[in-house]
């Protein structure tokens, strides 16, 4: 039987591992030991193996755990998810620049340059804060269903707090070079073809059939 004080044992284990999740994985700060942490989440684990109907998506538990697929279901965006575009002259620069004048009229314009993150692009949806689909850019209009696989990337949140009803984020699945070679010495290791660069093994990684 599942009791009110169950239900909110496992929640409060779930915003603990969310809290120290963020901190390890993307603030590279953590507040507990390795062991602690897997304490927590053994915890979670065995308090929802023991009442599955508590489980939730959004559930750390729940990062790696979807079936492999014979295919990824295309699903059309909200509105189009464009891409850059490139200039490979100091006279397209200019061009750039005049057609930004020409839309804007007298207002002032700022440029802001940063190096590029060469990945996959990405868009997620989150409904009342947990993340429903993950979504390649496919041709812009219609993306791929990636969701199993957008999961086991651990600095991606399942859950976001107080964010709006329905919310979707846009940016870049990349793989960090020093995990890049890593995983191409496994690779090697292993009798199979290395990836050419990051960004193919990045997009290679969330096409995977099984998660």
């Amino acid at each position: 039987m599942v009791t009110a004080e169950i239900i909110k044992k496992a929640e409060e284990l779930r915003k603990k591992l969310r809290y120290h999740s963020y901190l390890y994985y993307v603030l590279d700060k953590p507040e507990i030991t390795d062991f602690e942490f897997d304490r927590l989440y053994r915890s979670l684990v065995d308090l929802e193996k023991e009442h599955p109907e508590i489980v939730t998506p959004d559930s750390p538990t729940q990062r790696v755990g979807g079936k492999a697929s014979d295919d990824f279901r295309k699903i059309p965006f909200k509105k189009p998810m464009l891409s850059l575009a490139n200039a490979f002259s100091a006279e397209e620069l200019r061009d750039f620049d005049r057609r930004v004048h020409g839309g804007i009229g007298a207002m002032p314009v700022e440029y802001i340059t940063e190096l590029k993150i060469d990945g996959l692009s990405m868009n997620l949806i989150y409904e009342n804060g947990s993340l429903m689909q993950g979504l390649t850019r496919g041709d812009g209009k219609v993306g791929e269903d990636v969701t199993s696989n957008v999961k086991t990337i651990k600095t991606i949140p399942l859950y976001i707090e107080n964010a709006p009803a329905y919310m979707e984020v846009r940016g870049e699945v990349y793989m960090p070079r020093k995990s890049f070679i890593a995983l191409n010495e496994e690779r090697d290791e292993a009798g199979m073809m290395p990836f050419a660069n990051c960004r193919n093994a990045a997009a290679g990684s969330l096409r995977q059939l099984d998660p």
